[in-house]
């Protein structure tokens, strides 16, 4: 007589259900450092005003956070070695939740630097662990759609940061207040992390899943194997984020500067109550504004994920973004345009070349490459962040203006342009992955 197929818990690790609670919390590793990342520009005129310090100090502290993230890649392979990706994630968190306390407390520059610093060579780190494990779990599924949802909840802590942080700064009558919300998220984040590596050692336990590669190390002899088409999504990955959060860094001061927007809308009622109405007014203060791509790629980058599943099309939506990037930054340089409009061609750049770019890496290399491939491209981005604060905030310190910043970072779009059309050149030429749907697998 034949026996009956045993039944599998709705909750085991081959379930959807468990996959997206997974997701959920993969996710949220990177919540807290989102918020605290740009917490500083959030706050710009208000720490400018009460530390005395300038635009260029701002920006240096940007790129303070890029220059720990080049240097810890190259001891992040070492670390995940001895410790196990998910202890290292662990320990990478501990490194941003550190860095954002020295940051609350700190009493000179000097300080903030070092705060950065320690949490730069955290907060990259876990992006790459996190793209890891999403590709691990997602890859021939929904790839793309869960890199989406993961771009969703990390930036939902950029949009509450630039649009709460000024808020609390000036609610409490103290900046630190803003630095202390942006420490406890990281916490949170913290908490969040804790339950994804268990998720992950349960389902690697009883699926037998291998892992995507070993995070955020990068093994140097790889390298040389990966194709052309690779490394032009790499350095469109270098101009475009180097066009984007450099300037979204000091975009507040640009917009309340040049166009007159206030800082927050003081309203009646408690906290939450304004922390809500800033919220819904998003689009009427500076911060809302310098939002509004965080805005666009929160709401939009799960379904230009499954677009991209769906129809493929990748090199193309990288060369359309790459135009719309350079448009809005020669409209907010060289016009006096209402902000909003060019902002939100920016923001639709945003959610078109991330939800393209960062599936692409999987399938342009072999599985088990894909941790060095994510670690090398995170590096090379970060050379960018590294640079490109610094000169928008010197640019704008010595000309009074963000004009040649903004043709900079049109300066910047052009290049990408240029590599996103390569890109489709060496896509044409070989088996056209890029432009095809996402190829289904079996559910692990």
């Amino acid at each position: 007589m034949k026996q009956p197929a045993p039944t599998v818990a709705a909750f085991h690790p081959s379930k959807r259900l468990y996959r997206f609670t997974l997701l959920f919390f993969v996710s949220m590793l990177t919540f807290g450092s989102y918020f605290a990342y740009d917490s500083i520009g959030a706050i710009e005129n208000i720490l400018i005003q009460a530390l005395g310090i300038s635009t260029g100090t701002i920006g240096s502290l940007y790129s303070a956070y890029s220059i720990a993230a080049i240097a810890i890649v190259f001891f992040g392979g070492v670390i995940t070695d001895r410790m196990g990706t998910r202890r290292a994630s662990l320990f990478f968190s501990f490194l941003v939740t550190l860095g954002a306390l020295i940051v609350a407390l700190a009493q000179s520059s000097w300080m903030l630097f070092a705060g950065r610093l320690v949490f730069g060579a955290g907060s990259e780190s876990l992006v790459v662990a996190q793209l890891a494990i999403l590709s691990k779990w997602f890859k021939g599924k929904e790839l793309a759609f869960s890199f989406g949802v993961a771009l969703t909840i990390s930036r939902l802590g950029t949009l509450f940061s630039f649009n709460t942080e000024a808020l609390i700064a000036s609610y409490f009558g103290n900046f630190r207040f803003a630095l202390w919300a942006a420490f406890f998220l990281c916490v949170l984040s913290l908490l969040c992390n804790l339950v994804s590596n268990a998720m992950d050692r349960r389902g690697e336990g009883l699926l037998g899943i291998k892992s995507e590669g070993a995070g955020d190390k990068i093994v140097f002899s790889d390298i040389r194997v990966f194709s052309s088409s690779y490394w032009h999504v790499t350095f469109i990955c270098l101009t475009f984020y180097s066009a984007i959060f450099p300037f979204t860094a000091l975009s507040t001061n640009l917009v309340a500067t040049k166009w007159g927007f206030p800082d927050i809308h003081p309203g009646e009622g408690g906290f939450f109550y304004q922390a809500l109405f800033n919220l819904f007014h998003m689009f009427t203060t500076a911060p809302g504004i310098t939002s509004i791509p965080i805005f666009a790629s929160m709401i939009f980058a799960p379904f230009a994920g499954r677009l991209v599943d769906r129809i493929g099309r990748r090199a193309s939506l990288m060369i359309l973004g790459s135009v719309l990037l350079i448009a809005s930054h020669l409209v907010l340089g060289l016009t006096r345009l209402d902000p909003r409009l060019p902002m939100i061609l920016l923001g639709t750049a945003f959610v078109l070349v991330p939800a393209a770019m960062w599936p692409s890496i999987p399938l342009l290399v072999a599985r088990e490459k894909v941790g060095t491939a994510f670690g090398l491209t995170t590096m090379i981005q970060n050379i960018g962040l590294a640079l490109f604060p610094y000169l928008n905030g010197l640019l704008a310190h010595r000309t009074s203006s963000y004009t040649s910043s903004q043709l900079m970072f049109a300066g910047l779009g052009m290049a990408g342009l240029v590599f996103a059309l390569l890109l489709r050149k060496a896509d044409a030429a070989s088996a056209r992955v890029l432009e095809k749907p996402e190829q289904k697998t079996a559910v692990p």
